[in-house]
């Protein structure tokens, strides 16, 4: 037994998986754009992630773009039979790493053989459909037609399951009204909590919710009350953080990227820690002014 066994788990589609996973997008160069600084250090990342008992990764084709793909190729092939790799399409990277969308037939149907010819599958674990309304997270839109698309590479075998990525509450009712879908993966953390509602519809129905930027992203998590409550338990900041996600909601999943071995070795410490109720609940006023 691993200690990531303690996070729990969670039924991903057809499969269960560790509620602590490991997002990939940080194996890419800077700005999730070119190779990585230290390639040997990346694929060490995804090999210890995965003896380390992780069973779930994010991913995507446009995270380099193609780099960590096949960084997760090199590593991981042939792949464990209980790893579900999930990744996202609906976007492109201009020459200047821009996120551009890319919407149309065509494009999805060549992101889908993109992610399949340099992850090395014959078929996707899962693909998230990425809204790319408003590059900076949800905006209102309609998802039918590029969804239609991937509905049909699912029924060409190419996909087992579909998850939604960057969307409303809205989308995720026209979404459901398309085809099943096995996940969300929306901006959430301790102080961006406009998802909270959706996460409860989506436990109620048997949903995963896949918070990205668990940890803040690219501005860390500050707050004086996180710091306190790390200190308090013992802890980092950072373990705080997960563990807080991890008693929000049994549906939610974690992908916390990272890459370095010290820091995916932080992370997944954290599966271990339980806080206290006051704890807790200090944790949750950091969030408690944001309206969805």
């Amino acid at each position: 037994m691993s200690i990531i066994d303690e996070s729990g788990s969670y039924l991903l589609g057809t499969q269960q998986v560790k509620r602590l996973g490991y997002g990939a997008m940080q194996l890419a160069g800077p700005g999730v754009f070119g190779p990585p600084k230290d390639r040997d250090a990346a694929l060490a990342v995804l090999r210890e992630a995965v003896a380390a008992g992780v069973n779930h990764i994010d991913t995507s084709d446009f995270y380099g773009p193609h780099v960590t793909n096949q960084l997760i190729r090199e590593a991981l092939a042939p792949y464990p039979d209980d790893l579900v790799i999930v990744t996202k399409v609906g976007a492109v990277r201009g020459d200047d790493a821009s996120w551009n969308p890319a919407f149309s037939s065509d494009m999805l149907t060549r992101a889908v053989h993109d992610n399949l010819r340099n992850l090395g599958r014959d078929v996707l674990d899962v693909v998230n459909l990425r809204a790319m309304f408003d590059t900076h997270g949800p905006a209102e839109g309609s998802i039918e037609a590029p969804l239609k698309v991937l509905a049909g590479l699912q029924r060409q075998g190419l996909i087992r399951h579909i998850g939604l990525s960057n969307v409303t509450a809205r989308q995720v009712a026209e979404g459901r009204g398309i085809c099943e879908i096995v996940c969300v993966q929306n901006h959430y953390n301790l102080a961006h909590r406009a998802d909270d509602a959706l996460i409860d519809d989506l436990n109620h129905d048997g949903i995963a919710y896949v918070p990205f930027f668990p940890l803040g992203g690219f501005s860390p998590l500050q707050s004086s009350i996180l710091s306190d409550a790390a200190r308090q338990i013992g802890a980092t900041p950072m373990q705080v953080a997960l563990a807080w996600l991890l008693r929000r909601s049994p549906n939610v999943l974690l992908i916390p990227g990272t890459s370095t071995l010290a820091h995916l070795r932080e992370n997944l410490a954290a599966a271990t820690l339980r806080l206290p109720d006051a704890v807790a609940a200090a944790l949750d006023g950091i969030g408690a002014n944001e309206t969805a």
